[in-house]
This record gives structure tokens, C-alpha cells and sequence, in this order.
């Protein structure tokens, strides 16, 4: 198979897999909440990324443009939740950490402490899909 050819072939998405146990965070965040947000939440979206993806393919196939201008608001959704979460994943760690010097000093110099920053960052997101 030609490299061309092997780039046009791609599976299904499929849910990750933690790079911890679903009880590593807690008390943070419980075991079954983990479960439901991994288990049924992300995975709903990776269902649709891939059903809208199927549905992608065969409209391209019939050249049914209304179609595919259809399809965009799954494909994006989806898309989005499925990425949002595989980063959301990694980004979560049950080993505590600080920030380095460097952005300590950043983030201080806009704010007054680290608390602040905390607060302020959980009032501007706190709307955010």
C-alpha cells in the first residue's frame, strides 16, 4: 500500500483509556463520577463522532451536498467533545503539583496570589460548554 493509500484508510474513534484508576482523584473528583464522565459521557460523544462520520462518507459518496452541510454541527460537537475530553484526560493527574517559579511569578504579577487566579479562572469558565 502506497503512502497516499494508507493515509485515506482510518479507523473508528474510540475512548481512551486513563492513564489512572478512575478512584486516583479522589477525594477530588469520586470514582462513579469518573466513570460516568469516561464510561458514558465521552463515549456518547465518540458514538456520534463516528455515526456522523459514516454519515459524512456515504453523503460524500452520493454527492449530496445538503447533506454534508448538515452533517457539520455533529461532526463539530462531536468532534470538539471527543478531542476536549482525550485532553481533559491527560491533563488531570492524582500527583499534586505547583506551579514553576517562572509562571508563580507570572501569574502573581496579575494577580495577587495563586488563590486569585484560581478564583477568577473559576468565575470566567464557569459558563463555558
Amino acid at each position: 500500500i502506497s503512502q497516499t493509500a494508507s493515509l485515506a484508510v482510518r479507523g473508528k474513534h474510540t475512548l481512551p483509556k486513563l492513564p489512572y484508576d478512575y478512584a486516583a482523584l479522589e477525594p477530588i473528583i469520586c470514582r462513579e463520577i469518573m466513570e460516568l464522565h469516561h464510561q458514558k459521557h465521552h463515549q456518547t460523544y465518540v458514538n456520534n463522532l463516528n455515526a456522523a462520520e459514516e454519515q459524512l462518507e456515504e453523503a460524500k459518496s452520493k454527492s449530496d451536498t445538503t447533506k454534508l452541510i448538515q452533517l457539520a454541527p455533529a461532526l463539530r460537537f462531536n468532534g470538539g467533545g471527543h478531542i476536549n475530553h482525550t485532553i481533559f484526560w491527560q491533563n488531570l493527574s492524582p500527583n499534586k503539583s505547583q506551579p514553576s517559579d517562572d509562571l508563580k511569578k507570572a501569574i502573581e504579577s496579575q494577580w495577587k496570589s495563586f488563590e486569585d487566579f484560581k478564583k477568577e479562572l473559576t468565575t470566567l469558565t464557569v459558563a463555558v460548554q
